[in-house]
């Protein structure tokens, strides 16, 4: 295990100001334990692993339970130092490999046994956009209104991101990485001319799309981040090629020095470790085929990466939670998807006045799983049950659904995308489909308060949110409604009496109307 340098924890920095990110990489798996006094980060610990999860998965897309058990190791070592720490002072994220494992489930619920804490499948573009977030804290621009690219090389994929200042304008991620590219082409390490041209082939068919948004005439400066470009970086400034810039020039003296090695193995350079030969190969063809197809005259390594971002972006939750900020990324991606899709946001609201306070009734009951991010889940949830009506007006919560499951909205994993995509499922109609999901007592509340207000609020007109009150009966559910209500709301009263039928027929527990 690989252990950074940095300034360990001190006397300054309080264990519950600590933030931890796990970034579960094809090649590496790293913890990453920071804090941001006065909004500059500031690194804690650092450990890193070479686990090769992407080198494990199989022809038919399985990850093999070798290549598993590397993995739960690593993270049960994890596991012992963020010892104390409490769910919202980590955050663990896994990219392309579990991504693409078709048995990615099963690993992820004895990953998250090993580690203790969730783990998020994020996106490409998502992971994109927190490697983006990294580079810009620990690596501002040199002039504020630059554009600047980032480059991240990973095991199976490699993420380019265009952006000015903070923001990131075009994020995209492609399916080719140091990991499956080695594997591909230089099968059992053997290094040879053929394969170093096959290589820069394919990566550049997938990365040829990218050629326009990301052309020369976008940026000013290039930045490569994460392990790849690191290593690359290291092995020029140690054998006195370049001053740790990446050039074409530096990479065609280490693609020589490859072909003279003529396997992985007998590579010996400077300042490479031995843990980066099995996949230099692949990480000089997709660098030289960048540097040649976008005119990168120079790479400059650059500071920060996925996991600094993971925790940028954390520390930005944390803060919106205390309320210091108007909200997280989160928060701009709902209100961008409420206006990309119509949304009429004033049944929105209504509807989410209406399920947050049901939801605060039963909250204490609930405990410590109806935490602020489960009751946010659920505005986000109420802010979008409508999306689904740019599809058709009919069955729109399953349009809203699918959408929501699939979108590209930053700042939100796909795990809970998915999330949020079956609680706007749920909003009406049976519960059946939902069987398996309402088996989490959580999840079962959640959709009945979404289900709730939208009843409530069927006639889109003004309501009171204060009107109905939910409570724990047992372990059913009471919903309490004033008589003087009730005789003057007999349709609403109507659609109530047909929604307690359902969760007597389907639903885990039944909803009592007192």
């Amino acid at each position: 295990m690989e252990r950074g340098t940095e300034k360990r924890e001190g006397p300054g920095t309080p264990h519950q100001a600590l933030l931890a990110a796990i970034d579960m990489g094809s090649n590496s798996f790293r913890l990453e334990i920071g804090a941001l006094p006065h909004e500059r980060y500031r690194r804690v610990d650092y450990l890193k692993e070479t686990v090769r999860l992407g080198a494990g998965l199989d022809s038919a897309g399985h990850l093999t339970e070798d290549a598993a058990q590397r993995g739960l190791a690593c993270l049960r070592r994890f596991s012992q130092r963020l010892a104390g720490f409490e769910p919202g002072q980590v955050r663990a994220v896994a990219t392309q490999t579990l991504r693409e494992a078709r048995n990615r489930n099963a690993f992820l619920l004895r990953a998250q046994d090993a580690l203790g804490f969730p783990i998020e499948v994020i996106t490409g573009r998502e992971e994109a956009r927190l490697i983006y977030a990294g580079v810009h804290h620990l690596q501002p621009p040199a002039e504020a209104d630059a554009g600047r690219l980032v480059i991240d090389i990973g095991g199976r994929s490699t993420e380019l991101i265009l952006g000015q200042g903070r923001t990131p304008r075009v994020a995209e991620s492609f399916a080719v990485g140091c990991v499956s590219l080695s594997m591909r082409f230089f099968p059992e390490g053997q290094i040879t001319r053929e394969g170093f041209r096959a290589a820069q082939v394919a990566a550049g068919a997938e990365l040829e799309e990218a050629l326009v948004p990301f052309g020369r005439e976008h940026w000013t400066e290039a930045l490569g981040s994460s392990g790849t470009a690191g290593a690359v970086s290291q092995l020029l400034l140690a054998s006195g090629v370049t001053d740790g810039r990446i050039t074409p020039t530096g990479l065609r003296w280490c693609i020589e020095r490859c072909l003279e090695a003529g396997h992985v193995e007998r590579i010996a350079l400077p300042g490479l470790k031995p843990e980066r030969r099995a996949v230099l190969p692949g990480g000089l063809a997709i660098l030289y085929t960048l540097a040649t197809h976008f005119d990168i005259t120079a790479l400059q390594p650059a500071k920060g990466a996925l996991r600094q971002g993971v925790i940028v972006d954390l520390h930005e939750r944390r803060q919106a939670l205390l309320r210091r900020r108007p909200g997280d990324m989160r928060d701009e991606s709902v209100a961008a998807l409420q206006q990309r899709f119509g949304v009429d946001t004033g049944q929105a609201a209504r509807v989410a006045s209406v399920a947050l306070a049901l939801f605060d009734g039963v909250r204490e009951a609930l405990g410590e799983r109806a935490d602020d991010d489960s009751r946010r889940e659920l505005a986000w949830a109420c802010a979008l049950h409508e999306i689904g009506q740019m599809v058709s007006h009919h069955d729109h919560h399953r349009h809203s659904a699918y959408l929501l499951s699939y979108v590209d909205a930053a700042g939100f994993s796909q795990s809970q995308q998915r999330r949020l995509g079956d609680l706007v499922l749920g909003q009406r109609g049976g519960l059946r489909k939902l069987e398996l999901q309402l088996a989490q007592p959580l999840f079962a509340w959640q959709v009945l308060c979404l289900r709730l207000a939208v009843i409530k609020c069927h006639a889109r007109g003004p309501v009171n949110p204060a009107a109905l009150r939910l409570a724990m009966h047992g372990d059913d559910a009471a919903l309490h409604l004033p008589p003087a209500w009730a005789e003057t709301h007999p349709r609403t009263l109507y659609l109530l009496q047909e929604e307690a039928a359902a969760w007597a027929r389907q639903g885990p527990f039944k909803l009592l109307l007192a």
